[in-house]
């Protein structure tokens, strides 16, 4: 068992170790590019946050391991909304673009609607709940869509270019980025593969083991980046990374290995589960949307929904 933890431990290191070499090679990359900020965190940053939850869905689908690949998703998409954003509202109010809240938003929550609508076989038809490659790609989609916004964002934002100089070359920084991720592919297979024998060790199911160790300890990057940013006043930032990991980790590290492999099915993620997802996608826009900041009070319930949902994985 102390073996187990202890290479668990090691693999959250070479994860959460990866995953920060990989967002300062692709952020230094971007800005040797002349990419902009905001860009850089709906996007690029985004994906390197995500990086550590793709190579997770691609370990767990080859090894079998189903419920895992959705803990991976609806965890993550619950922690970072609820806890990530909750933690930073409580320590500082934090403003919202109104460009944020009338399109970024909107492509987020409908996302997470989505995902919750094509899985839940069960609750409509009486079918075991799974997402079929036909439902990885509806996803695909949206995702891809969220990739042509962006773009056209980008275009629109030609006033607002990176001034910053990059943290190294370009060269450089590319290489960087690739060691990363050799860091973050053999992290996240200790992680997966010791998280399954602390939970066959336990004799207690490999959801509880996923949402409670690899869901939260693959979100410390998240965590620690938005308490950073939230301190500096940096809003956008902790705002647009984000909704750009939900959306990434549905539309992208979700869909990717289904649309390759097959579809996936599951016995332990039903209504509950998707119903907290989709509150949080809800809460998020809902609090946005109401005027344009998140203050002290809605952190606060954030963090509620947040623990209720877990008390709700642990107790029951």
């Amino acid at each position: 068992m102390i073996k187990y933890i202890l290479l668990t431990l090691l693999g959250f290191y070479l994860l959460i170790k990866g995953s920060d070499l990989f967002v300062d090679g692709i952020a230094s990359t971007a800005n040797n590019l002349k990419i902009p900020k905001l860009i850089i965190s709906l996007s690029i940053v985004a994906f390197g946050t995500s990086t550590p939850e793709l190579f997770i869905s691609f370990r767990s689908l080859l090894s079998g391991n189903n419920d895992i690949v959705f803990a991976n998703v609806v965890g993550s998409t619950i922690v970072n909304s609820m806890l990530v954003l909750g933690v930073a509202a409580t320590i500082r109010p934090m403003r919202i673009k109104s460009e944020t809240v009338r399109k970024q938003l909107p492509i987020h929550f409908a996302i997470i609607l989505f995902f919750s609508l094509l899985l839940l076989d069960r609750t409509f038809n009486g079918n075991i709940n799974a997402i079929s490659r036909n439902d990885a790609l509806i996803l695909f989609i949206v995702f891809v869509y969220f990739l042509v916004y962006i773009i056209k964002f980008n275009a629109s934002q030609n006033k607002e270019k990176i001034i910053e100089k990059p943290k190294w070359s370009l060269p450089k920084s590319i290489i960087i980025s690739l060691i990363s991720l050799s860091f973050i592919a053999f992290g996240s297979d200790l992680a997966v593969d010791n998280c399954v024998n602390i939970a066959n060790y336990l004799h207690v199911s490999q959801k509880v083991i996923t949402m409670v160790i690899l869901v939260i300890g693959t979100s410390m990057p998240e965590l620690i980046m938005a308490i950073t940013a939230v301190k500096k006043g940096e809003f956008d930032i902790i705002i647009g990374n984000i909704i750009g990991t939900n959306i990434f980790n549905i539309g992208f590290v979700l869909t990717l290995p289904i649309i390759i492999f097959g579809g996936v099915t599951t016995t332990v993620f039903n209504f509950p589960d998707m119903f907290f997802m989709t509150l949080a996608g809800l809460a998020l826009y809902l609090f946005a949307s109401d005027d344009r900041k998140f203050d002290k009070l809605e952190g606060v319930l954030m963090l509620t929904i947040f623990v209720i949902y877990y008390a709700y994985i642990l107790f029951m």
